[in-house]
């Protein structure tokens, strides 16, 4: 498929990796250079986003956006990986004492920003290296807390020992950890069974595509977002042909009052193309990545 250069939403089963699904795109669409935005492990399924041709070139500017899941919690288990897939690390009954009040409380005491520790199984890098490569291994890795953001954790099934949670959240949340400190704050252990990504910032997996459609074109062209689309949460600036051109080169123009004194900002032309991503410099706005 010629000419794709966009963001595509795709709605990822469970199984495959993300690498999986670019690996999946890159032969289906014939396209070389299309990245993801965002992780989700292979038990997981639901949205990834697709940065596709030119559009690679915005990801960084995705990652960072708030996301949704529904999640599967089983008090009880604990695993070495904090779901189902590993081996299980502790067993307990005490679930079967808990009310739903007692874990609703230890679920809140998890919203808000708080420093969260990674699963020992994780993608995350420390000294170069994936933290599961060197658990694999039997390593013991140093785990850092660092800092996350949960907006708010809803239970929407209570049926012990398994309760199912909606979670909004910030990037670089684990919701395997969720699981993992719930389980320990209740004394009993807990992993998930399930997890699926609802949203992703203001996207949401209805209007996904379906990983098995990527070979449809039509399907395919219908569901791409335009680049300066994908980009709408962005404080935007409309240029006119004199700046467009200025930009286009490379050159920086004048700020409007109303722009942001920091963060990225979205250039685009009359036609509401993406022209640049930019920032704010005094009483300019400087290019910093120019899209033709």
């Amino acid at each position: 498929m010629s000419g794709l250069n966009g963001v595509l939403p795709v709605d990822k089963p469970s199984g495959p990796t993300s690498h999986d699904v670019v690996a999946t795109a890159r032969r289906a669409l014939k396209l070389r250079r299309i990245g993801h935005t965002g992780t989700l492990d292979p038990f997981a399924s639901g949205l990834l986003l697709l940065c596709l041709g030119p559009a690679t070139r915005i990801a960084e500017y995705l990652t960072s956006l708030d996301k949704s899941y529904a999640a599967t919690v089983r008090l009880g288990i604990a695993t070495d990986t904090d779901d189902h897939t590993g081996e299980p690390v502790s067993v307990s009954e005490g679930w079967r004492e808990l009310t739903e009040g007692q874990v609703r409380e230890a679920l809140e005491a998890q919203t808000g920003t708080i420093l969260q520790t990674p699963p020992a199984y994780s993608a995350k890098k420390v000294a170069g290296e994936r933290m599961y490569a060197a658990a694999r291994r039997g390593e013991v890795v140093e785990r850092t807390p660092v800092s996350v953001t949960i907006h708010s954790i809803r239970i929407t099934r209570f049926e012990l020992p398994e309760l199912d949670l909606e979670i909004d959240c910030g990037s670089g949340t684990y919701i395997r950890a969720i699981a993992r400190d719930l389980g320990e704050a209740l004394g009993v252990g807990a992993h998930l069974t399930a997890l699926r990504r609802t949203r992703v910032g203001r996207f949401e997996v209805g209007s996904a595509l379906a990983m098995e459609a990527l070979g449809d074109e039509q399907a395919v062209r219908a569901a791409l977002l335009a680049p300066a689309e994908a980009l709408s949460h962005l404080p935007a600036v409309t240029l006119n042909e004199v700046e467009t051109s200025a930009v286009l080169h490379g050159r920086a123009v004048a700020a409007p009052e109303s722009v942001p004194s920091t963060g990225p900002l979205v250039l685009l032309s009359g036609q509401r193309e993406l022209v640049a991503v930019a920032e704010r410099s005094g009483a300019k706005i400087r290019p910093r990545k120019v899209f033709a």
